[in-house]
């Protein structure tokens, strides 16, 4: 069985790359929100921040200072800067499970948002400094996928990337969606760019065509089975990565890991899209988020935080 801290590391580099792109695609879709004065642009920026800010925001900043701050802010926990910065840190802790591609992407990555020039190169040409780390993280995924053995740490990397993409998708459902959190989207260029954060507009266009239709975009980022940022397509991943990563460990019984990822599997799979409303969709999306949690606190009492009564021999 791998070591405890090296299976805390490797989930929690899934979890703060997958978090990096994602912050990048809303302080990009923030930006151009502030390009006009629209009532879309003012329901993109209002839902971004409640995305980011599960919607609790006493002095909310402005959009052009809230897409700087979700970007450079090494203060910020959730800010690109910062979960790069604690990303690269989990692989350096963990060089030997990871492979040269993988760790040199990762690392040049780093670099460019920490280096004496990303101030001023995202000041100069913002849009193009986040598709730059998109790309770069893109990269990241890729050389991980073609070059490391997809064993028992392929499988805590990839739990940790569908366990946060699940939360931050739900989180985005809740921000567009969500009753409440104030009126539901409604404008054509909000919810085009509804998807754009979850980059999914090209993939939902092949699907429905132009037909960009609230309900429509709730069920394609629930429900969809191909797409692979729904939360159907990220809780069978989170099921299937747990059952291999747990094949030759006790995970504790039906209040375990494995029955709770199972179990959210399920509620999506068995799910009847057409058959639910808004607030059942709500409750749906909330329900998710609030297993995801439950999730990981299972993976940590099994995998890493377990005590050594648990794995000594009887």
């Amino acid at each position: 069985m791998m070591l405890a801290r090296v299976a805390d590391s490797l989930y929690w580099i899934g979890r703060y790359v997958e978090r990096a792109e994602h912050m990048c695609r809303l302080a990009d879709v923030l930006l151009n929100a502030t390009l006009d004065r629209t009532e879309s642009s003012g329901q993109v920026a209002g839902m971004v921040m409640s995305a980011i800010t599960d919607g609790h925001h006493d002095a909310p900043l402005s959009p052009s200072d809230a897409a700087l701050a979700i970007t450079m802010d090494s203060e910020n926990g959730d800010s690109v800067t910062a979960a790069l910065a604690r990303a690269r840190e989990n692989a350096r802790q963990v060089r030997d499970q990871l492979t040269t591609e993988t760790w040199e992407r990762l690392n040049l990555i780093h670099l460019r948002v920490t280096g004496e020039g990303a101030a001023r190169d995202f000041s100069d040409a913002p849009s193009q400094f986040l598709h730059d780390i998109i790309a770069d993280l893109h990269l990241f995924k890729g050389a991980a996928d073609a070059t490391m053995s997809h064993g028992e740490g392929w499988g805590f990397l990839q739990l940790g990337v569908f366990i946060e993409r699940a939360q931050l998708i739900g989180k985005l459902l809740q921000a567009g969606f969500g009753r409440n959190l104030g009126r539901p989207v409604t404008e054509h260029a909000a919810m085009t760019a509804l998807l754009r954060m979850s980059c999914a507009l090209e993939p939902y266009l092949r699907k429905h065509t132009a037909d960009i239709q609230p309900t429509l975009i709730r069920q394609f980022l629930m429900f969809d089975e191909d797409f692979p940022r729904s939360l159907r397509f990220s809780t069978a991943r989170i099921e299937e990565h747990l059952s291999s990563v747990g094949r030759n460990v006790d995970l504790g019984g039906g209040a375990g890991p494995e029955r709770l990822a199972g179990r959210l599997k399920a509620r999506l799979l068995y799910a009847d899209p057409k058959a639910l409303g808004g607030e059942e969709s709500d409750s749906l999306v909330a329900t998710v988020l609030e297993e995801c949690a439950r999730l990981h606190e299972g993976i940590y009492d099994t995998f890493v935080a377990y005590s050594l009564e648990m794995r000594l021999p009887a």
